[in-house]
């Protein structure tokens, strides 16, 4: 573990690209569907993003703090660090959200970043402090009293109708907690309930506990084929689990974050990051490794500066749409017109659209490797 794993920083670029790719279509009205969220339950591609950031994350805790504390640090001093990690990266969040109005009247308090951040706060103590079992004992605590507040606790919805057990949008008992402490300061889209809202932050540190646990595999002494063999077979008995979940308990749904969501991604994290771990770190045949490594190079890139990407990004789509030219365009639309003159179908305009942000995005974090800046919090 003395050298940076290729297949974490290319898993972590794959993410954050994949991220880049689905949050700027070139036209919101003609998107592919697997590159748009699910309506509600179900999944697509879009719904793998978030929780691959977050089950990262866990990873590199494992690295960043378990086996520190491990060694002997100490606890205290690492909980300290990781805790104004994670204040910091909510305070970005809250900044973005902030730009360009700077009307905390009407900023919205969750977000992406901030539920990172807030995942890290809460996952931290539980990584120093407790052993591999009791993380995934944590995780199912975390998992079990969410499903039984949402399944048991009656609430009101936006109209005032009082509803058990019902997890439709707004009618969950997170929507009405969201409401009742952060009135005004939620979606807009919505505005009555928020996709990361409070409640679900609870299975959303389930997902960063297991993404620990991976970690643990990966700090093991065993061998590399065996790790990767580890991940396939958990993987799979995830996404099982996470099927009998959907039938059985709740649906899986991205905006609840249900239990059901949480082992569906999970699964798919480390079947995909096992297939990276294999290709680029495990494979006994160092000519197909490097032959893989070169091509997965540009997924390494992104993943050296994941977050300032995305925060550059954020700032970026919102000065497209905010800087006007003389015609009153704004110059998201002027820049995107030469696309539309292409003749391509729609939506697959709005495709290379997306696709060319995140290759200029690209282009900054090549500057950035190459002068070995690598941004973190």
């Amino acid at each position: 573990m003395k050298q940076r794993l290729l297949s974490l920083d290319a898993f972590r670029g794959f993410a954050i690209g994949a991220m880049l790719l689905v949050n700027n279509p070139g036209d919101w009205g003609h998107v592919y569907a697997p590159l748009l969220h699910a309506h509600w339950n179900g999944w697509t591609f879009t719904d793998w993003v978030f929780p691959f950031f977050v089950f990262i994350a866990g990873m590199s805790m494992t690295i960043s703090l378990a086996r520190r504390a491990q060694a002997g640090a100490d606890k205290a001093a690492l909980l300290r660090t990781t805790a104004r990690r994670g204040l910091t990266i909510i305070a970005i969040g809250l900044l973005l959200n902030l730009i360009p109005s700077f009307d905390f009247a009407t900023l919205r308090v969750p977000g992406v970043l901030q539920r990172l951040g807030l995942c890290t706060l809460l996952a931290a103590p539980i990584v120093l402090w407790c052993k591999p079992r009791g993380v995934a004992l944590w995780a199912v605590a975390l998992m079990a009293v969410y499903a039984a507040v949402q399944l048991g606790v009656p609430v009101p919805d936006a109209t005032g109708a009082v509803h058990t057990g019902a997890l439709e949008p707004g009618q969950d008992v997170g929507a009405w907690l969201d409401r009742a402490l952060l009135d005004g300061h939620l979606w807009k889209v919505s505005r009555t309930w928020d996709p990361e809202g409070l409640l679900s932050t609870l299975p959303a540190v389930a997902t960063q506990l297991l993404g620990v646990l991976a970690g643990y595999v990966l700090a093991s002494n065993r061998q590399p084929a065996e790790k990767a063999m580890t991940w396939v077979v958990f993987g799979l008995a995830s996404l099982w689990l996470g099927q009998v979940l959907d039938a059985t308990l709740m649906p899986i749904n991205k905006s609840l974050w249900t239990p059901a969501y949480v082992f569906a991604m999970a699964g798919w994290a480390l079947l995909v990051f096992a297939s990276f771990y294999w290709l680029l770190d495990a494979s006994p045949q160092p000519l197909a490794r490097g032959r893989w490594a070169r091509l997965a190079h540009p997924l390494v890139v992104l993943g050296m500066n994941a977050i300032f990407l995305f925060v550059l990004s954020g700032l970026m789509a919102k000065a497209l749409g905010l800087i006007h030219l003389a015609d009153g365009r704004s110059l998201g639309a002027a820049l995107y017109q030469p696309i539309l003159d292409l003749g391509l179908p729609p939506k697959g305009a709005s495709l290379l659209r997306a696709v060319l942000f995140v290759l200029s995005m690209y282009a900054v974090a090549w500057a950035l490797y190459r002068r070995r800046w690598f941004i973190k919090v």
